[in-house]
């Protein structure tokens, strides 16, 4: 693996940038005085600083001058100017894109001379260190450069690696699929309300409840078809629940969703 101490630059300070941040100095991958930010945001910049105690600033040309690694964490209809503005001070560096939607050639045809690019889909619980975070080494990145990368995302949760030909699927499902979670568990505690329970133990349950079947589903390895056979019994309260799920359509809508969400990051790729 590269030595711990390499400087790693973020453009732009957002929130996902913080929680990779933190979890790069929690696994001690880098050092404070390795790190550097820029963002447009003054409280942004503030807010990283009180944090971690990291370089922030406003100036990216020469954060990506200093910097070995370069991650991109702005949105996607903000890349093209920031690359216009770096692109060619990135010759040499390694260039880390957690930007939606946007592949690879997008940032080479910019981006002359980079030492390697790697694109990254880190998800929302990545702030709570239990992300999942998809990576492509689509551009020539060496292996001791995507160990340390994977090593970086491993700080905030699982990593898996994936052909990028496949990174607008992963945006639809792991990308935007908290957002999914977090409606089902919002309708989960509805419903325990509508039945009568108090709304913060309606919201606890449901939580808890989402919470222990996504470890239950890691751990056991068993097929989820599996883990949900075993907690409906003949004739009971769960078998009669699931029916009515399948009369809501909702194996079908969370699919459709994932579809929906995918077709609309291989349009911002566009």
């Amino acid at each position: 693996m590269p030595d711990p101490v390499i400087s790693v630059g973020f453009v732009g300070g957002g929130q996902m940038a913080e929680a990779i941040v933190g979890g790069m100095l929690g696994a001690k991958l880098c050092s404070p005085q390795g790190l550097w930010a820029t963002d447009p945001v003054a409280a942004r910049r503030d807010q990283l600083k009180t944090l971690f105690g990291i370089r922030v600033g406003e100036d990216n040309r020469a954060l990506t001058e200093w910097a070995d690694l370069v991650i991109l964490a702005v949105k996607p209809q903000v890349l093209p100017g920031v690359l216009k503005e770096i692109g060619s001070f990135l010759a040499g560096k390694l260039v880390v894109s957690i930007v939606a939607g946007l592949p690879i050639r997008v940032i080479a045809e910019r981006a002359p001379g980079v030492r390697g690019i790697i694109r990254a889909m880190p998800n929302q619980p990545v702030f709570v260190r239990e992300g999942m975070t998809a990576l492509t080494g689509g551009h020539a990145a060496p292996a001791a450069d995507l160990s340390f990368v994977r090593a970086m995302f491993e700080a905030v949760g699982r990593v898996v690696e994936v052909d990028e030909r496949l990174m607008d699927a992963v945006t639809g499902l792991s990308g935007s699929g908290p957002a999914y979670v977090f409606q089902a568990i919002e309708a989960l505690a509805d419903g325990g309300v509508k039945m009568g329970l108090p709304r913060r133990t309606a919201d606890l349950l449901a939580a808890q409840t989402v919470f222990g079947a996504a470890r239950m589903v890691l751990e056991s390895r068993e097929h989820p078809a599996s883990l949900k056979d075993r907690v409906a019994s003949p004739g009971g309260t769960t078998i009669a629940g699931l029916h009515r799920l399948e009369q809501g359509g909702f194996r079908a809508t969370l699919m459709g969703a994932v579809e929906a969400a995918t077709k609309r990051s291989e349009e911002l790729g566009r």
